[in-house]
């Protein structure tokens, strides 16, 4: 089994040592750059199976680093160090496309079991994960996560199940009926109108922004996914 390459972009020399030692002690090969410009470079030259990219870094910041990366390459994992505790530069970092992050100071075996949930690959022992997908919207049924693109959607339990009966019954118009037997249960004796409510809910987070709506009403029927492929 080859070794799995990991770029570290950290300016702080005490910081990168530790974190190079100690991804040497689990086997991977490693590289480290300490400026945004180096890290570019470095990222243009070869194919890394994971970055370690620290935000506060001088000649080119992580986000730019970031943001020219993505222009080109939307696969290889990205987790940014930041020192920043702040929900602004988490959720600008994730915007921009960042797979992960973790604020510093941090724990080495968190961020190590961070590394390896994103270095997962598709292995005999590690079979291919079940996806359920409609054009850029892609839910991962083992990891019970929801992606609109580059972008991760967090969704209620609720909702989570409404989204995932409406993909499985792809192109098929389900009743909200139907809908609460699958996702509510048969014991569910509320409102039907509970349905609308989470659908426009589900909207909210998995449309709303986008040209194209994938939730689609059908007046006086129920509700349905519709793949514009077929």
């Amino acid at each position: 089994m080859s070794q799995l390459s990991i770029l570290i972009v950290e300016d702080e020399k005490k910081l990168s040592r530790v974190l190079e030692l100690e991804l040497q002690y689990e086997n991977y090969h490693t590289q480290v750059a300490s400026n945004g410009k180096e890290a570019l470079q470095l990222i243009e030259d070869r194919k890394w199976d994971l970055v370690l990219l620290d935000i506060m870094l001088p000649e080119l910041s992580g986000m730019e680093v970031l943001r020219r990366v993505r222009k080109t390459d939307k696969i290889t994992p990205i987790i940014l160090l930041t020192a920043r505790d702040q929900v602004h530069d988490k959720v600008s970092g994730l915007d921009l496309g960042a797979n992960d992050y973790i604020t510093k100071p941090f724990q080495l075996e968190e961020l190590l079991a961070r590394i390896r949930v994103h270095l997962r690959k598709p292995t005999q022992e590690n079979p291919i994960r079940e996806q359920l997908s409609v054009g850029d919207l892609h839910v991962d049924l083992d990891g019970r996560e929801v992606r609109r693109g580059d972008q991760v959607i967090e969704l209620t339990p609720r909702e989570y199940d409404l989204l995932v009966c409406l993909l499985k019954n792809k192109n098929i118009v389900l009743t909200r009926e139907k809908l609460i037997e699958n996702v509510w249960g048969y014991d569910y004796f509320g409102e039907t109108n509970v349905v609308d409510v989470y659908v426009r809910y589900l909207r909210q987070k998995v449309d709303k922004g986008y040209d194209d709506a994938y939730i689609q009403t059908v007046r006086g029927v129920g509700y349905t996914i519709k793949d514009r492929e077929q």
